[in-house]
């Protein structure tokens, strides 16, 4: 049996998958070299000053650093965020990593629904036996409906 071309999903054998990250630029160990450098700036400018008569320059930077390690911070927590959907026989599963916190649910093949939340462009929903799953964070609004069709055909087809 062939199986259908898929945008979004890999298959393997009898299984469908589909991979769903965001999209980082930058990893957070490339992120954490950034800041190193960063730091070694700062401290650099900021011990300068210090030697030329002007100690509030090496507080300032610090604070500087302190605020921009914040904000990395939060970026790195998500940078590794993603959705992870499996249909493998008679079992659809879900797994969300959002900010290291996974959630899971499985769903019976046959009682899936694939539909959007509210509208259009909104995010797909998955339900089944008193069990909901959003997903489609980590995909353009307007390719949502491109994803849920493919889960749509992969279920129908497996």
């Amino acid at each position: 049996m062939s199986h259908p071309a898929y945008q979004f999903a890999q298959v393997s054998g009898p299984s469908v998958s589909w991979r769903l990250r965001r999209n980082c630029s930058v990893s957070p160990a490339q992120l954490l070299l950034v800041y190193l450098m960063l730091c070694g700036v700062s401290l650099t400018i900021g011990l300068f000053f210090w030697f030329q008569g002007a100690p509030f320059v090496i507080g300032f930077a610090g604070l500087e650093l302190a605020l921009v390690g914040w904000a990395f911070m939060a970026y790195a927590r998500h940078a590794t965020d993603g959705e992870w959907i499996s249909l493998q026989g008679a079992s659809l599963v879900v797994e969300r990593d959002t900010a290291g916190r996974r959630e899971r649910a499985e769903f019976e093949r046959q009682w899936v629904r694939v539909e959007p939340k509210a509208g259009e462009h909104s995010l797909i929903e998955l339900s089944g036996r008193g069990r909901k799953m959003e997903v489609g964070r980590f995909v353009r609004p307007e390719l949502r409906q491109v994803l849920a069709g493919e889960i749509r055909q992969a279920l129908r087809t497996a």
